[in-house]
């Protein structure tokens, strides 16, 4: 409760944060730290608080989930699905409520509502009937019942991005589902809104379904000390933590040194392939999804791979797109961009871009919330880079590692094919048909993209731009890199059942794969259940043989016949060991 905390964490409107930074900040720190006048508690620049959690509440927290662990997950899996089911109404009925929490603290309107599309597709009914069918199955075997079934793994501790804090921390939604306690660590820096749809939206309802206190627990401290916390504590099973390839690694280790299940959520590296005959306007629009929160999405398409034969066409509809983006305040609808946290890192990886060989086409400016230049601006200008060769593209920062900030690079080998491109492809015309990869130069330049994209050392998701259904099956059938592929599609566009995060390589860890949080934090268990059919268990019957006769020659020999010898005498055999 707040009034335990040890203090509260407020937070500023974005918008004011951004006109004001020094005067609100200021007026923050007042607050944060009690020294703050009746006039500043009613400033409306501040939007909200939220308590700052001790260390005695995070272990009474872990104590109480693992006392209502096993008596929520006795509470029928239909029950427990009705709970999703009741917050994905929810927030359809409260659904500008949450985009204005969100915009509030700093998410675009734009991108705010891709939040919110990703929520209600992970708690969509589809998703939940194909949970439920993954969840339990039952069927017959050898005269008896069988039955696989997922049981919870206990109690998930969940530790959200700081980028992306409601957004990761919605996962804990299914986690619920699934018969787990869950504690969510909301991040210091970005309190409100994970505070906020756990206190307002989904504590209610989970104890409208029959949940005991401590199934849900929202606390708010520093990350490494809760992690810590977490890892020596006997009454945490799991930990979902979001964050960095390298950290995630090194948790990994731990987890397992801890004996905890460590389900991780890293950096992402997405590659968006652009082939001879894609439809170039769409294919454009989803590489400009690149920029939106400035990049600072994991699983955004980082660099885009373009065939020789569309690559000029492509980066001019691109790069016109690219252009026209602009900064403000999140509450503008047409802005997606925001200020960017690693902004010197994001010079570093421009410079090292140019100096191997990039072009740089446009951006790369800091900027302050009107598009004013300035030195100190929070914005940078979206950033578009050309670079010819794929060996050349490699050596690059700006491909090779996950590039968090408003930075794209196309990439464009360095031979082309012959054939030119038909004038009626990539428009959605009819007629002509797609342009496969017709001679051999093409089909070994479609070999070559789809070992760049399975080099990738990262794999949250990739996509394709293409029309000819060969160079679709090849896609979706021999890149094993990414726990997404999209064909023909947004790129960070969400769908029911399909899963929203996860991934391979640096993205997941040694682990990875497509996330469905039910799922992962559930293990699979065997039932089988005798009906009283038979009095011994029959090996061979049970596993669709007929028992053999004791007197197999008599059993396939006819009366009056000899059955061949195929093996050597007895007296020749050896001996039995």
């Amino acid at each position: 409760m707040p009034e335990l905390g040890e203090s509260w964490v407020h937070w500023p409107r974005s918008s004011a944060m951004l006109r004001e930074p020094y005067d609100v900040l200021a007026l923050k720190a007042r607050l944060d730290h009690g020294r703050a006048t009746p006039e500043d508690q009613a400033d409306p620049r501040i939007v909200g608080r939220v308590a700052r959690s001790t260390g005695t509440q995070a272990l009474a927290a872990l104590a109480l989930a693992r006392q209502a662990q096993p008596v929520w997950a006795r509470v029928p899996l239909g029950r427990r699905l009705e709970f999703v089911h009741a917050v994905h109404r929810l927030l359809r009925e409260r659904a500008e409520e949450f985009v204005a929490v969100l915009v509030s603290e700093g998410q675009p309107v734009r991108v705010a509502h891709w939040t919110l599309s990703a929520v209600l597709n992970l708690t969509h009914p589809d998703s939940l009937d194909h949970a439920r069918s993954a969840l339990v199955w039952e069927g017959s075997q050898a005269g008896r019942r069988i039955r696989l079934v997922r049981k919870p793994d206990g109690v998930v501790c969940l530790d959200p991005a700081r980028n992306a804090p409601v957004a990761t921390a919605l996962a804990g939604i299914p986690v619920l589902a699934g018969g787990n306690a869950l504690i969510v660590n909301a991040p210091p820096s970005v309190p409100l809104s994970v505070a906020y749809l756990f206190h307002e939206l989904v504590d209610p309802l989970l104890a409208e379904h029959g949940a005991p206190p401590g199934t849900l627990s929202v606390l708010c401290a520093p990350a490494r000390p809760m992690l810590r916390m977490w890892l020596d504590s006997p009454d945490c099973d799991d930990i979902f933590f979001f964050g960095g390839s390298r950290q995630g690694a090194e948790l990994t280790r731990s987890c397992l040194e801890h004996d905890k299940k460590p389900i991780m959520e890293l950096a992402g590296n997405d590659a968006l392939t652009v082939w001879r005959d894609a439809d170039l306007l769409p294919a454009a629009e989803a590489a400009l999804e690149r920029y939106q929160g400035s990049g600072q999405l994991c699983l955004a398409p980082k660099f885009a791979l373009v065939h020789p034969a569309v690559a000029d066409e492509f980066t001019a509809l691109l790069r016109s797109r690219v252009t026209a983006l602009r900064v403000g305040p999140p509450e503008d609808p047409d802005v997606v961009l925001t200020p960017v946290v690693k902004r010197a890192e994001c010079r570093d990886v421009l410079d090292d871009a140019v100096s191997k060989g990039a072009e740089l086409l446009c951006g790369g400016e800091l900027v302050d919330v009107d598009g004013r230049p300035t030195p100190r601006g929070p914005f940078i200008t979206p950033v578009l880079l050309r670079v010819r060769g794929l060996r050349k593209a490699a050596t690059m920062r700006a491909v090779a590692e996950e590039t968090f900030y408003p930075l794209m690079c196309l990439i464009v080998p360095e031979s082309a094919p012959d054939a030119s491109r038909p004038a009626d492809l990539g428009h959605g015309t009819e007629g002509g048909g797609p342009a496969g990869p017709g001679d051999r130069e093409d089909a070994a330049l479609l070999d070559t993209f789809l070992a760049f994209v399975n080099a990738n050392r990262y794999g949250l998701r990739n996509s394709l731009w293409a029309r000819d259904p060969d160079v679709i099956h090849r896609f979706t059938d021999e890149v094993t890199n990414g726990g997404v592929l999209k064909v023909n599609d947004s790129h960070i566009g969400t769908l029911p059942v399909l899963p929203i995060i996860g991934g391979t390589g640096l993205s997941g860890g040694v682990f990875g794969e497509a996330n469905i949080p039910l799922l992962r934090t559930t293990r699979l268990q065997g039932v089988s259940i005798g009906t009283g059919a038979a009095d011994h268990f029959d090996h061979l019957g049970a596993a669709g043989l007929q028992r053999p006769s004791p007197h197999p020659e008599e059993a396939v020999s006819p009366p009056g016949t000899r059955k061949p010898c195929t093996t050597k005498p007895e007296q020749e055999s050896r001996p039995a060991l």
